[in-house]
């Protein structure tokens, strides 16, 4: 048998959270706005839009923001909630490999 790896979901009353948006939020934030990160990921910018605004819809407060106007013609950041997600969600990543990863070693064995 191959290696075991973990796949994380996080499940909330309004929506899910797992590692593509995770992925994209951190796009967002590296690149500045939606249509780049779009870009970096292979996704459409539809696509990208799509799951921000779940993404929003899901907790209380939005996690990106638009930037209007300029001369670059605005783009996204995440907001204060938005980071707060992601660096969680990556905590929570690695606390739950590391508490998995002698079990799914024993079972990568099998």
């Amino acid at each position: 048998m191959n290696d075991a790896s973990l796949w994380l979901r996080l499940d909330f009353a309004d929506g899910r959270v797992g590692p593509g948006k995770i992925a994209l939020l951190e796009a967002i934030a590296e690149a500045g706005s939606i249509s780049a990160a779009a870009r970096s990921l292979g996704m459409s910018y539809r696509r990208a839009w799509e799951l921000v605004a779940e993404l929003n819809d899901t907790f209380s407060a939005p996690v990106v923001e638009r930037i209007t106007g300029g001369a670059g013609g605005g783009g996204a950041r995440l907001t204060s909630l938005g980071e707060t997600l992601v660096l969680g969600f990556r905590d929570i990543e690695a606390a739950a490999s590391r508490a998995a990863a002698q079990h799914l070693r024993r079972l990568a064995k099998s």
